[in-house]
């Protein structure tokens, strides 16, 4: 396999990064309420950072010889952002927004979905490239 061809986990990072970072300027009024109120700064400050974060990751990782960064800066963004979904469950949902993201229990599930993100950060920083 050549390196300038990313690995399904790669290619998965980039999709879900990518089109994430483009939501949160899209409709960053979906994901104003996710931030914490203990950030300084404004939320719609916080939500456009973290969308530039991923727009970051997303194109870090497309690219063959920042890929290894990528995974790393993406694992870094995956942790980052993973206080806003804590707050948004101790919160019980995020009332402003439409059914189902409105709930507790949606707020809840959400959690581990970080989780399989994590891996596949960490597996993109770990893979092994030809010639190294």
């Amino acid at each position: 396999m050549s390196s300038a061809r990313p690995s399904a986990a790669t290619a998965a990072l980039v999709l879900i990064l990518g089109g994430a970072g483009i939501a949160h300027f899209a409709r960053p009024e979906f994901f104003d309420p996710l931030v914490p109120t203990w950030m300084p700064g404004s939320a719609r400050l916080i939500t456009h950072l973290s969308g530039a974060a991923e727009i970051a990751a997303a194109v870090l990782l497309a690219v063959p010889r920042t890929r290894r960064v990528g995974g790393w800066f993406a694992f870094a963004t995956f942790l980052a952002v993973y206080p806003a979904n804590i707050q948004a469950a101790l919160d019980g949902g995020m009332k402003d927004m439409d059914p189902p993201f409105d709930s507790a229990l949606a707020a809840w599930l959400r959690l581990p979905f970080q989780l399989p993100l994590l891996w596949l950060a960490w597996r993109v920083a770990h893979e092994r490239r030809p010639g190294t």
